[in-house]
């Protein structure tokens, strides 16, 4: 028998200061079994980064949502589609392989990744001359011990509060909070 993905709701206060973006999102999130707490966090501040494209990039009239990741490779973790259906922002969680982003580059206007893992440079230094070309494409780094302190803001019901300033994000909770500098790599 198949093990079944465990549901997290998470209510998401954004305050995005270098956008203008204020709001609060209702989030589920699915966390496939072979998913960690970690990767499952990266892709919900993923999402907070990228909320005010919401507004931005679709004047509002747009779908925010967190993708099937895990069960399904041909799905992103989290994607922004507008009101035709057109996808806008495409956005991996981890260390993908080349073809899938060259594919995710020819289905969205942009693609962005943000890898996590300790051997994230490691895997950038093998991919990157592959991914130098891919116009449509940014590739961000986020420290892996923030990523693991992400982890211990992990509950089944989650009430989070995301601040973005000068390209920074600290993510809040009741248990603590945890800033992070994503660093652009493409």
């Amino acid at each position: 028998m198949a093990l079944k993905s465990t549901i997290f709701k998470a209510n998401l206060q954004i305050a995005d200061i270098d956008h203008g973006y204020y709001a609060d999102h209702a989030l589920t999130l699915a966390r496939h079994p072979s998913e960690t707490d970690e990767r499952m966090m990266v892709r919900l501040v993923a999402l907070a980064l990228h909320a005010h494209e919401l507004q931005d990039t679709c004047n509002g009239d747009g779908t925010l949502a967190f993708g099937a990741g895990l069960s399904d490779p041909d799905d992103p973790d989290a994607s922004l589609t507008d009101f035709t259906g057109r996808k806008r922002l495409w956005i991996e969680v981890g260390q993908p392989e080349d073809k899938p982003l060259t594919k995710a580059c020819s289905k969205a206007d942009a693609v962005v990744v943000y890898a996590f893992h300790h051997a994230a440079d490691v895997w950038w230094k093998g991919i990157e001359t592959k991914l130098s070309r891919l116009e449509k494409l940014q590739v961000w780094r986020i420290d892996f011990e923030a990523a693991q302190e992400l982890a211990r803001l992990a509950e089944r019901s989650m009430q989070l509060q995301a601040t973005i300033q000068e390209g920074s994000i600290t993510l809040s909770s009741n248990l603590g909070s945890v800033p992070l500098e994503p660093l652009r790599w493409k």
